[in-house]
């Protein structure tokens, strides 16, 4: 152990500088840790608390996975949106099915609605869920500029775990990339 004059700082040694070195080595690793994309779905009610039963055969992806009716036409009120790859931003061709979705919505105020974000199979389960969840608020907020009132929309995020198409090529994850509206009593 060799000591070295550090100016106002005193004497200190070699090795504390080397221990110094390899502190900051792990509080840097242990932030990129615990800054890593593990987040939690967004989430609204539960059917139960919202109403077991969609209105027009609008039903949950979960639920039609249940039933194997996942994929059916629903032939509910509301159109789907779907994004671009890693993305969440609103297209230009989906603000028309929204302006569309918010006019049914105001035109029955007494429903509501819980907008589902889907990806495709690409990414961590992780990544896919807060992806999910970032498309499901891009589609709320969109709502809500509108003028749906946000008490009346809930978001859920189902990554990739509910995907309509199982192939593994671009048109078929085209297809996942979406978010799912269904209506609510």
């Amino acid at each position: 152990m060799t000591l070295l004059q550090r100016g106002r700082g005193g004497w200190v040694t070699r090795g504390a500088r080397l221990a110094r070195i390899g502190a900051m080595v792990v509080l840097v690793g242990a932030l990129a840790a615990g800054c890593s994309s593990k987040s939690k779905p967004v989430q609204g009610p539960t059917a139960s608390q919202m109403g077991e039963n969609g209105i027009g055969g609008n039903t949950s992806s979960l639920k039609d996975l249940q039933n194997g009716t996942l994929g059916a036409n629903s032939g509910g009120p509301l159109s789907d949106i779907h994004f671009g790859y890693n993305t969440y931003n609103i297209e230009p061709q989906d603000g028309a099915v929204l302006k569309a979705n918010a006019s049914w919505l105001q035109a029955h105020p007494q429903t509501r609605v819980q907008v589902e974000g889907h990806c495709d199979e690409r990414g961590s389960e992780d990544y896919n869920l807060a992806l999910g969840a970032k498309r499901a608020q891009s589609a709320k907020d969109y709502l809500v500029t509108l003028g749906v009132p946000e008490s009346r929309i809930s978001t859920i995020s189902y990554g990739k775990e509910l995907p309509l198409c199982t192939e593994h090529d671009e048109d078929c994850w085209a297809q996942n990339r979406r978010d799912h509206f269904v209506v609510q009593q």
